[in-house]
């Protein structure tokens, strides 16, 4: 089994969450203003990315440049995976590649502190990738234990590229937020991943 394999049912009973659904949870984090790069970036690359329809422009068009935004603006805070092999427990199942993955550390060859992770949603489809997520928030929960990082909260995103879900994981319960964040609300978007990073 991989993160990819589980479903929002398979990972509440095997790893015994509590899950609860939240309106608006992070609705009121503080904004992270984007640029006039990103704002730029985004005017000509989302028109593609839609047009090619595909996960990997979305991906490459408008995922990234977003969180490259935030790296930006949090300079030698973290570190941003993309495409990352993040193998922590084998017997339960959380192995596996990791689309997007953001460490609370400037440490760029290795993943040292995983705070967010971040899965593109298959087929457009946010629900299904909510399993996804929460297994590889499980894992960086893990791995954060195992390494003594004092990191208690994971954060989650599940994202087309122009709407984005979040999640939060503290200790077996995981909060889901019901509301979608869209592409006009940038800078709540930076705003969120930014409060999910500065622990």
């Amino acid at each position: 089994m991989s993160y990819s394999q589980f479903t929002l049912a398979t990972i509440e009973k095997t790893f015994h969450l509590t899950i609860v659904e939240t309106v608006a949870l992070f609705a009121n984090m503080p904004l992270l203003l984007s640029s006039p790069l990103l704002n730029e970036i985004l005017s000509y690359n989302v028109p593609l990315a839609l047009a090619n329809n595909t996960e990997k422009a979305r991906s490459e068009m408008i995922i990234t440049p977003i969180l490259i935004e935030l790296k930006r603006q949090l300079p030698n805070q973290i570190s941003l995976f993309s495409g990352a092999e993040f193998n922590v427990d084998e017997e339960t199942g959380l192995i596996g590649y990791c689309d997007f993955i953001i460490s609370y550390s400037p440490e760029q060859l290795f993943v040292k502190a995983p705070v967010v992770m971040l899965v593109e949603a298959k087929n457009e489809n946010i629900k299904n990738g909510l399993g996804q997520c929460i297994a590889e928030m499980i894992a960086a929960q893990l791995f954060n234990q195992r390494e003594q990082n004092s990191i208690t909260t994971i954060y989650g995103v599940v994202t087309t590229g122009t709407n984005w879900k979040f999640l939060r994981l503290i200790d077996h319960q995981v909060e889901i937020d019901l509301k979608e964040y869209y592409l006009s609300e940038i800078d709540q978007i930076l705003g969120i991943l930014k409060t999910g990073i500065q622990i």
